[in-house]
């Protein structure tokens, strides 16, 4: 256990990282849809950020906090005894996991040019991680039993 608060700061300083992509990825998106029947190179390049930003700083951080979480659960199991909240924060990361890969996906379908998905779309739901962040940090915090 003495090495505990330190994967708990690299786990918070990962889940930083991965929520920072969770944000802005889809604001790429909305960037993406509204300029791409403009056919200049400004849809080139967000379509090079949008890969970079999920390739090498999301999924990275995605599986850091997936599995420094996962360590800190292992090396404290009596989290589960300690009240209801860890089981809502697990749900809301399952949830933000998902939203995560549907980011994929949706890179995915602009890059091929068949998304179908306005910027409206990416405007409301870009406030997906927001609520769940909100979820998951209020749970950590206040620990509801």
């Amino acid at each position: 256990m003495e090495y505990y608060n330190w994967i708990l700061a690299f786990h918070v300083m990962s889940f930083t990282s991965w929520m920072a992509m969770l944000f802005y990825q889809p604001r790429l998106y909305v960037y993406h849809r509204e300029h791409e029947q403009n056919g200049d190179s400004f849809t080139d390049v967000i379509k090079l950020q949008e890969d970079k930003l999920y390739r090498i700083i999301g999924t990275p951080a995605f599986w850091a906090t997936l599995l420094s979480g996962l360590l800190m659960i292992y090396l404290n199991p009596s989290l589960f005894e300690s009240g209801v909240w860890l089981y809502i924060k697990l749900f809301a990361v399952v949830l933000l996991a998902a939203y995560h890969f549907s980011l994929g996906y949706f890179k995915k379908r602009l890059k091929d040019g068949v998304c179908i998905k306005s910027g409206k779309f990416f405007r409301a739901y870009n406030e997906v991680p927001t609520i769940l962040m909100i979820i998951i940090v209020i749970m950590v915090v206040i620990k509801p039993v």
